[in-house]
């Protein structure tokens, strides 16, 4: 079975009033960019949005993230970000994302993001069923 290609889970552009002092997209951008990519990620792999669940007892939630600055972001700059699944667990998944400049390909920086299963109401985590786990191993990218 071939590998499943990176998602393209986000498209947007660095305006001027992200940018901080030193003219560059400053952090807080950043994470809201990655923030909104997630959601499309968690769209494409599960269906899931956040109206997915209008009784709310269920949902995504982050756990970890380390992000990796690579390259200055200016304002005007062109900019995608793409997805991929690196690990399954009972729980929890965890996404490597991938912010590129369009004009250049080049990347500009890194997301390792785990998420969990989580239940509102009881504020612990959840094991995926098996609907979810199938849905997140037909995306799963192995090392």
């Amino acid at each position: 079975m071939p590998e499943p290609t990176p998602l393209s889970v986000y498209k947007g552009i660095a305006h001027p009033w992200q940018c901080d002092g030193l003219g560059h997209l400053t952090t807080r951008h950043y994470v809201a960019m990655f923030d909104d990519a997630s959601y499309h990620f968690l769209y494409e792999v599960f269906g899931w949005s956040g109206a997915s669940d209008p009784e709310g007892r269920r949902a995504w939630v982050d756990a970890r993230h380390v992000i990796d600055y690579q390259l200055e972001i200016l304002a005007g700059d062109l900019l995608e970000i793409h997805a991929t699944l690196s690990h399954v667990g009972t729980k929890s998944i965890t996404v490597d994302y991938r912010m590129s400049k369009r004009d250049t390909g080049e990347s500009a920086a890194t997301l390792q993001s785990t998420g969990v299963l989580f239940d509102l109401a009881a504020r612990r985590a959840l094991a995926m069923d098996d609907e979810l786990r199938s849905a997140a191993q037909r995306h799963l990218v192995e090392d």
